[in-house]
């Protein structure tokens, strides 16, 4: 199987690589006191291209149709790694600097406070909203009816694709709180709940295709026995991989606060 070249897909990724890259550049000259920062954010935004360019463009899209764990790790690459992956790239900052003044300053506006576009984003960000979405599109692209009939129809499958990438987009910005900072970041603790109980439905999710003892699938039921041995290892992916990520996230936050804390304690015993 050869890696596809749809341009619906191709073009879009190669103009984020572009505009990126550009913005860095900018950027990087007009700040050079934060090298290491910007080169990681680089790095990062990078991987989470390179993470969709493999789930919708390698072989691994392809096999998909034939495999129901191939077709879940393609999900997880969009929703556990490209997504938070472009968060924490900080993109929104970079992409404007790659934009030519005028247009730079047009963008600004939309952020703005009292800017409707800021109104919407910080409403489409709050953690109830955000969690829901997640949730709601994860759940209803896995009933049967609506799975066989994305997996039939190639808009149906890129709008699964495009559903599933952009919930999690909007479920990992509470956590990461990249720019624009429409509201203050949630406190550690109500982040690490938020992720707890992403990891909770997704892991029972993961468990129910896991343990179903028929084919729920009418796209991979010809494959008998087999195929329900795949549907297995496609939720144990889904329950390893997602709640992987998410548990990364949790002791990342639990740190950080912690070290925070000890810095507290340490400036308040200075002063005294």
């Amino acid at each position: 199987m050869a890696w596809s070249r749809r341009p619906e897909i191709v073009l879009p990724l190669a103009t984020l690589a572009v505009l990126y890259g550009a913005g860095w550049i900018r950027l990087s000259h007009r700040a050079p006191g934060i090298g290491a920062g910007l080169v990681g954010r680089l790095v990062l935004a990078y991987g989470a291209l390179a993470a969709l360019a493999v789930a919708l463009l390698s072989p691994l899209h392809d096999l998909a149709y034939a495999r129901f764990s191939a077709h879940m790790l393609q999900h997880m690459l969009l929703v556990a790694v490209a997504a938070p992956l472009l968060l924490l790239a900080d993109p929104f900052p970079v992409l404007l600097w790659a934009l030519p003044a005028r247009a730079r300053a047009a963008a600004g506006r939309l952020v703005v406070a009292g800017a409707p576009a800021r109104s919407v984003w910080r409403f489409l960000t709050r953690m109830p909203t955000a969690w829901l979405a997640h949730v709601l599109v994860l759940w209803l692209w896995h009933l049967p009816a609506l799975y066989d009939a994305a997996l039939s129809r190639h808009h149906l499958h890129d709008l699964q694709h495009l559903t599933f990438f952009a919930s999690a987009t909007l479920f990992w910005c509470p956590v990461v709180d990249p720019a624009p900072r429409v509201a203050p970041p949630a406190h550690p603790g109500w982040r690490i709940a938020y992720l707890l109980l992403a990891a909770f439905q997704g892991g029972a999710l993961g468990l129910l295709l896991a343990s179903r003892p028929t084919v729920l699938y009418a796209a991979y039921a010809r494959g008998g026995a087999a195929a329900l041995d795949d549907q297995a290892w496609g939720g144990i992916i889904m329950w390893a991989l997602g709640g992987a990520v998410e548990m990364i996230a949790v002791l990342t936050l639990v740190f950080a606060y912690l070290a925070r804390e000890e810095r507290v304690h340490s400036l308040t015993v200075s002063r005294h």
